[in-house]
């Protein structure tokens, strides 16, 4: 057994969402919005099983509409009114047009406004047989005014309720996906509407900013205005600008957390790469051969490293090779450490040199023909993993361990053995350390960025703050439309955003028109 920091592969789903999540992944609810909140389309009833698919022991199908009330005491035999908010009731569930009993189960009634979505609601607790499902489904089916929910569309009717911020429904979305500890923490964390509340927080001060420049634009030649008023809102403005950087500043953790630490194993052929990554894998994912080139294309898979997700990925040996396949895969493994989170450049000990002083010389060498080519190679985002240390006496070993360790300029060094597990544990410690530092604590400190779309539109309001200041005092209707823009940036993270609110602060303030 490996360490507890190592919790194995996640499931094949999971490396597929890794893979195609690199661009900013899509909401499987509601990814964007260029305006507020709007109402319901329709009053129709929707219906959908809630609880996932697959043979379960309970089930539980869910109905949001005005047709609810009905379908429940159609379906349930309720002649005597509805059942108490929120109370489990157990019933026979039956099908209202048969009249055949179809289970036994428990039905659960949320009145508006106190649901999910906001609407009436009623849930079916039923046995989790895929005949029991479909049957239940079917017969909710028949009743009038209902239909099947697409996609998302509970969660679409809450946010249109008023229920969930955009972010929380982003936050929901990323619960559900979540495979690693962390990933729960972090999107359960963004679906209490932390992450919101900052957003709306800022949103509230701009929106006081904006109030202010109006009202100083319409009324300061009616000396309505109190003096000062355009200095406050540069201090807001400069405020804001300061917190959006550093929030912006966040070296993508959240991002990370969210889609995966990009961890790329590289280094020369026959250094023991593959076998690296199936000694993590637990299992034989990538072909192992003593011939040189064996791999050719990139092979991943998807690890739970100490709560933390990483997308593991195996690369052609680096080499000059007349071969043209060999050569396409070297250019792709190239093209994948540039793109790296963190490198594992892996080294076979029996090529390094006798004296420690000279070992330490070749793998600086050997570190700058690995990564992206520059004069001093980022060694904060690298490992050095020297790898069949079996094959060496263990006084080299220990020789080597400790003079490499008072070697500065080189990343963290680990001596391990594929073939003997040796080392592994102190790897396995290293590179959690490594992934922690590079997703950081996603329970500490300020919420961060999760989305490339939260980032963009951030970076959006941050420049039309820019536009503020730099027509501050050349035309303040230029100034009050960066202001604007920068509000309507914010509002499109989460989804709230209307000139009401604004015109409610200039009279709450000024008092215009007392």
């Amino acid at each position: 057994m490996l360490s507890s920091i190592y919790r194995g592969v996640w499931r094949a789903a999971a490396a597929h969402t890794l893979r195609t999540s690199r661009g900013p992944p899509p909401c499987r609810f509601l990814s964007t919005c260029d305006g507020p909140p709007v109402g319901l389309a329709d009053a129709e009833t929707i219906f959908a099983l809630s609880s996932g698919h697959g043979r379960c022991g309970v089930a539980v199908i869910r109905a949001s509409g005005p047709a609810s009330a009905t379908a429940l005491k159609c379906m349930a035999g309720l002649t005597c009114g509805l059942p108490a908010p929120r109370t489990a009731l157990l019933r026979s569930i039956t099908d209202p047009q048969t009249r055949e009993v179809l289970d036994r189960g428990l039905v659960l009634w949320f009145p508006a406004p106190h649901s999910f979505t906001g609407e009436d609601s009623v849930e079916f607790h039923i046995h989790g047989g895929s005949a029991v499902i479909t049957a239940v489904l079917q017969a909710l089916g028949s009743v009038p005014g209902m239909r099947p929910a697409e996609a998302g569309e509970f969660t679409r009717r809450a946010f249109q309720a008023g229920k969930l911020g955009l972010t929380e429904v982003e936050g929901l979305g990323d619960l559900i996906h979540a495979e690693t500890e962390a990933q729960r923490r972090q999107a359960l964390r963004q679906m209490s509407g932390e992450l919101g509340r900052l957003y709306q927080d800022w949103s509230h001060r701009l929106k006081r900013c904006l109030a202010h420049v109006e009202a100083f634009i319409d009324f300061s030649e009616d000396e309505l205005i109190e003096d000062g008023v355009l200095n406050q809102v540069d201090r807001s403005v400069c405020d804001l600008q300061a917190e959006m950087e550093r929030h912006l500043k966040d070296e993508r953790r959240g991002e990370r957390l969210r889609s995966g630490v990009q961890v790329v194993i590289a280094g020369a052929t026959n250094a023991g790469k593959s076998s690296l990554l199936n000694t993590l894998c637990q299992r034989p994912a990538a072909i192992v051969s003593p011939i040189a080139g064996t791999t050719r294309d990139v092979v991943e898979t998807a690890l739970d490293i100490g709560g933390f997700p990483v997308l593991l990925s195996d690369t052609a040996g680096l080499r000059e090779s007349p071969d043209l396949v060999e050569r396409e895969g070297v250019r792709r493994a190239r093209e994948r450490v540039e793109q790296a989170d963190l490198t594992l450049v892996v080294v076979d000990c029996a090529h390094l040199p006798t004296e420690a002083q000279q070992a330490a010389a070749f793998l600086q060498g050997h570190l700058r023909s690995v990564l992206p080519t520059q004069e001093q190679p980022e060694t904060d985002r690298c490992l050095l993993v020297l790898n069949k240390t079996d094959l060496l006496p263990q006084e080299q070993r220990q020789k080597l361990a400790r003079e490499l360790g008072r070697v500065s300029g080189l990343p963290p060094v680990s001596l391990i053995s594929c073939h003997t597990d040796e080392g592994l544990q102190d790897f396995l410690t290293v590179l959690h350390s490594s992934v922690k530092t590079l997703c950081g604590d996603p329970l500490s400190g300020a919420p961060t960025l999760t989305q490339a779309r939260h980032r963009a539109h951030l970076q959006q309001c941050f420049t039309a703050l820019a536009q503020y200041q730099r027509y501050r005092d050349i035309d303040l209707a230029l100034a009050a439309e960066g202001v604007r823009l920068a509000l309507t940036s914010l509002g499109r993270i989460t989804g709230r955003v209307g000139a009401e609110e604004i015109l409610d602060i200039i009279f709450k303030d000024f008092c215009i028109g007392k």
